[in-house]
């Protein structure tokens, strides 16, 4: 038997939007917990250090990728054929 290997291709996830800038973790940690109450909703911090400019943490939320990729199968199989 031959060997063969898996080729896993790493294929790229929804994009991110920023919601919210706060100058502080702790205020964008409150900010995340508020929006993380959403069903569905995948909500992170991330700090962004900009050259010339201040430092700050964005809040940066999107829809569950499993969830969008369900809805994408549901509204393909609602469209008629004409």
């Amino acid at each position: 038997m031959e060997n063969e290997q898996e080729e896993q291709v790493h294929e790229e996830g929804l994009p991110w939007k920023v919601v919210a800038k706060y100058p502080t973790y702790e205020l964008a940690d409150q900010e995340r917990h508020i929006l993380s109450k959403e069903p569905n909703l995948q909500v992170k911090v991330k700090y962004m250090s900009p050259s010339k400019k201040k430092d700050y943490f964005a809040v940066k939320t999107r829809v569950d990728p499993e969830v969008q990729l369900a809805e994408r199968k549901t509204n393909k199989k609602k469209k008629r054929k004409s």
